[in-house]
């Protein structure tokens, strides 16, 4: 149940002796996202705005299990007027043949182009960071939950070139995760309008 949840929430000192001594940190061993570059530059205004969710790599048992229920999903991302430092997130998708409104919020770091959706707990943060953005075609985000790495691919519209979809499937392979394991989401019956009653703030 626990990597069921873990999946879906993807579609934390050693004191030296002596007297006098400072308190030492314990060093935290590199984490699979700290070895991914991030994308030259970033520019968050330019990447902010609409994409159409493409494309997902992952290891996932849920997703590999229930990826023909995989379902047309586009994310607006934009400034929240009442948050400063942070990225305001909505996701529009069918969950039971009804749209839905999901709203999150992404805390902005001290690199740019990379995120974390903070969790209850440390241990339950997402950190998101953009590897790779032409801004105005594609985009591909890379995710990690508790050691596990997740890829999405991005596009402005539905429509890559067959080029993008090779990098994306190669940039996949390259973490561990092979071409079974890309999943490509429906290319039409995206939301665009939701009633308020199905908006729900997570």
């Amino acid at each position: 149940m626990a990597a069921r949840w873990l999946c879906l929430l993807v579609l934390l000192g050693l004191l030296s002796g002596g007297s006098g001594a400072l308190p030492k940190k314990r060093k935290e061993p590199e984490k699979p996202l700290d070895k991914i570059a991030i994308q030259k530059n970033f520019n968050l205004d330019q990447f902010l705005g609409k994409w159409y969710l493409v494309g997902v790599a992952s290891k996932c048992n849920y997703l590999r299990e229930n990826n023909f229920r995989v379902e047309a999903t586009t994310i607006q991302l934009s400034h929240p007027t009442e948050a400063k430092e942070t990225v305001a997130i909505s996701t529009l998708r069918k969950l039971n043949l009804q749209c839905w409104d999901l709203r999150q919020t992404l805390a902005l770091t001290d690199k740019a182009g990379k995120f974390v959706l903070k969790g209850k707990r440390k241990a339950n943060d997402l950190t998101i960071v953009v590897g790779d953005t032409d801004y105005a075609t594609y985009a591909i985000m890379y995710l990690q939950k508790q050691n596990m790495i997740t890829m999405k691919l991005y596009g402005r519209s539905v429509d890559l070139s067959d080029q993008m979809i090779e990098k994306f499937e190669g940039l996949a392979a390259s973490q561990g995760i092979t071409e079974d394991l890309v999943y490509y989401f429906p290319r039409y019956g995206f939301c665009d309008t939701v009633d308020e009653s199905y908006t729900v703030k997570m």
